[in-house]
């Protein structure tokens, strides 16, 4: 919840004095006020949207504080009641507080007692809405983190995350870039106990020294030129967390003895300080590179390699599970139609067949930019349109690799391949029969034959 936000309190008395008194304490402490008179208008009000807090005196006409108070139990649980009256007794006070009232004040009230009151009150249910937020986020987030997948490897592979997910055991992820090891840490992180915690990310490969260790472990007020405030690291940030190092093979020696002592003494020095800060997060690094290889090479020391390879997942590339290709090309054909509002519902087989050619070297990641810029060229039909080879860049679509399909959908013979690949070259050389025949190797005697003429005609 954003720091701008204002609690919204309601303030029900019979009394024109009390109800102008109390808005204008209220409205100066910064909260967005509605006052009333009518006991009445306060469950309409009450009924038309919810408030924080609601101020109420408890003895009234028609309607009086207890009914205000179970009434706004039922329709917002969230809201806090605070009851006022001038016949306090501790029988009332008792009763009021059973049936869920934040706190009981008697009159004569002093309005700082009042303040304090609501303001506690206002903290409180802040705080539950937040709470709130942050589990629909969570839910949101775990319908996000989604790893689309048929292929035998890397299901098993999400079985072993979704096993040591409960656990509190650090992650090495290798795999080539775009293949999702950021997705994959989050997948961990949204299965694990600490999913109601923050998942900091950071990438090691963008930070100098200095930075990373001012990124990573944060700064004392002074500690440097520019230091300005004091200034929590990530680390500090992901407390009861995660905290997820991309491309751990990037950090300096130097900067890796450095994070080995926070992993092993779970505790932390920011820059500038003389004191050590208690640190509780999970860590998953991910490399771009083969783990041991980094560690005979010298990338990666071997004695932080052992601390952060408790467990390790290596994600195949795209191009090893060409078979998870059409079931992702919908799934972004899906995120994109929906994001960009455009009812594209389909995708060309020619356009499957040239992506299940091509190996995809900057994998997933790649292959969601192809759908979402095809979506992005596709029409915009009413009827619904549908992603073809135009839509896709010209280097896909130079592919010379091409399998045809029979419009029913069965598989064609050979002599129908043939025919539909010699019409497919005879249209890349724009009509010239001269070219298509030379492009096939062929004279244009045997070019008409195949197509099933008498004879050539003239270009």
């Amino acid at each position: 919840m954003s720091e701008e936000y204002r609690a919204r309190i309601l303030i029900v008395d019979d009394e024109k004095i009390a109800v102008d008194n109390l808005s204008h304490v209220m409205k100066k402490a910064g909260y967005e006020v509605v006052g009333t008179q009518s006991s009445t208008r306060a469950l309409t009000l009450l009924e038309g949207g919810r408030f924080d807090v609601v101020l109420t005196d408890l003895k009234m006409e028609k309607v009086d504080g207890m009914q205000i108070l179970n009434r706004c139990r039922e329709l917002h649980p969230e809201t806090e009641v605070i009851l006022i009256t001038g016949y306090a007794t501790l029988e009332s006070a008792i009763t009021a507080m059973k049936q869920g009232a934040f706190y009981y004040i008697a009159k004569p009230f002093r309005l700082d007692e009042v303040r304090k009151v609501v303001k506690e009150a206002a903290e409180k249910v802040r705080l539950k809405l937040e709470n709130s937020q942050l589990r629909e986020q969570i839910e949101q987030y775990q319908g996000k983190v989604r790893i689309i997948t048929q292929d035998s490897i890397l299901l098993k592979l999400l079985e072993i995350a979704a096993q040591i997910a409960p656990t509190d055991c650090n992650v090495l992820i290798s795999g080539e870039s775009g293949t999702g090891k950021e997705l994959f840490a989050r997948y961990i992180h949204y299965s694990s106990n600490r999913a109601a915690s923050p998942f900091m990310a950071v990438n090691c490969a963008t930070f100098t020294n200095e930075l990373l260790s001012s990124e990573l472990f944060g700064y004392e007020k002074g500690a440097f030129t520019g230091a300005v405030a004091q200034k929590k690291g990530l680390i500090e940030a992901a407390a009861g967390g995660t905290i997820f190092l991309d491309e751990i093979t990037e950090m300096s020696p130097l900067m890796q003895v450095k994070l080995l002592r926070v992993i092993q003494e779970k505790e932390l020095l920011r820059v500038g300080a003389t004191n050590t800060i208690k640190t509780d997060v999970r860590y998953i690094a991910a490399t771009n590179k083969n783990p041991a290889g980094a560690v005979k090479s010298g990338d990666l020391r071997q004695d932080l390699y052992f601390r952060l390879n408790v467990v390790s997942i290596e994600i195949p590339p795209l191009a090893q599970r060409k078979n998870d290709i059409p079931m992702l090309c919908y799934y972004f054909l899906k995120k994109y139609s929906t994001m960009m509002k455009k009812p594209i519902r389909d995708i060309s087989p020619d356009v499957i067949d040239i992506l299940m050619c091509y190996d995809f070297p900057g994998n997933v990641r790649e292959l969601e930019n192809i759908i979402e810029r095809a979506v992005a060229l596709a029409p915009d039909l009413a009827t619904g349109g549908s992603i073809e080879v135009a839509h896709l860049t010209d280097d896909l679509r130079g592919l010379n690799v091409r399998t045809f399909r029979r419009k029913d959908g069965k598989l064609p013979t050979l002599q129908q391949q043939e025919t539909a690949y010699i019409k497919w070259v005879l249209k890349e050389a724009n009509g010239n029969k001269t070219l298509a025949a030379q492009l096939l190797d062929i004279d244009r005697v045997s070019l008409w034959r195949k197509l099933g003429k008498s004879q050539p005609e003239e270009d």
